[in-house]
């Protein structure tokens, strides 16, 4: 995800090559990204950044288990606003870490943000001001939609949009092996699948209504669409989808106890 942002932030032109310097204790990825994103500095230890509002700031983008750590490393060098994408870990634990009173946004992205559509929750800490806010969202908005939420509806929202690409990957590769099973070929059942989902989102988006409404506007009585969602219905899929939104959700929280 680190990777992600840091190359919709360079398309974009929110930053260039020689304003960013990015660590990484791993030799073999540091050698990754130095080919990866020319003209960026890679190394093996923070560095307090330049920075023209006299904020010194970083994105956080490690595993969770080390982020306190990276966090106390942070504060060691000076910086003294984060923007955090580590899952689970609370703005106050990582304050803490970082020590005095850092400004600290959580953000919780998702993986469409690779091909920047992503959608991003974004919450501030104690510490943090409008201007921290408005800083975290310019560099999420690089790869994609951002939301403002309280920080305790940062959980909820990583079972459902954090998790939620896996979701239809699921529903994505379930049609695809019935359009194979029913007797198309897997690169034609493919195309038909994606691009109904792709056109499906669209719809969607661009209209404004509900899904119960569209979803009403392909079901004619006693129709084909009506047999495939009454077959659903009896499955319980729309709970069983309920069910992996509060598992997920319960998850994230888990993190943080």
């Amino acid at each position: 995800m680190g990777s992600a942002l840091l190359g919709g932030l360079l398309a974009s032109g929110w930053v260039t090559p020689e304003q960013v310097v990015v660590a990484e204790t791993a030799a073999p990825r540091r050698r990754e990204l130095a080919v990866e994103f020319p003209g960026v500095r890679v190394v093996d230890a923070p560095e307090a950044p330049e920075s023209a509002d006299g904020h010194a700031g970083a994105v956080l983008a490690v595993k969770p288990d080390v982020a306190e750590g990276a966090c106390r490393v942070l504060g060691a060098v000076g910086v003294t606003r984060v923007l955090s994408i580590v899952a689970g870990i609370p703005c106050l634990r990582l304050e803490t870490a970082l020590g005095g009173q850092p400004s600290v946004v959580r953000a919780m992205p998702n993986t469409p943000a690779l091909v920047r559509s992503g959608v991003t929750a974004i919450s501030g800490g104690s510490h943090a001001t409008a201007a921290d806010l408005a800083w975290a969202e310019e560099v999420m908005g690089a790869v994609g939609t951002v939301v403002r939420l309280p920080e305790r509806l940062l959980d909820p929202v990583t079972g459902l949009s954090g998790s939620g690409p896996a979701y239809f990957f699921l529903v994505a590769e379930a049609l695809i092996e019935a359009g194979v099973q029913m007797g198309l070929n897997r690169e034609v059942s493919r195309t038909l699948v994606v691009d109904t989902m792709l056109g499906s989102a669209r719809l969607l988006a661009e209209t404004g209504d509900e899904p119960a409404a569209l979803r009403a506007g392909v079901t004619s009585p006693a129709g084909t669409t009506a047999a495939g969602i009454r077959a659903l219905e009896s499955r319980a899929v729309r709970s069983a989808f309920m069910e992996a939104v509060a598992a997920a959700t319960e998850r994230s929280r888990s993190l943080h106890r």
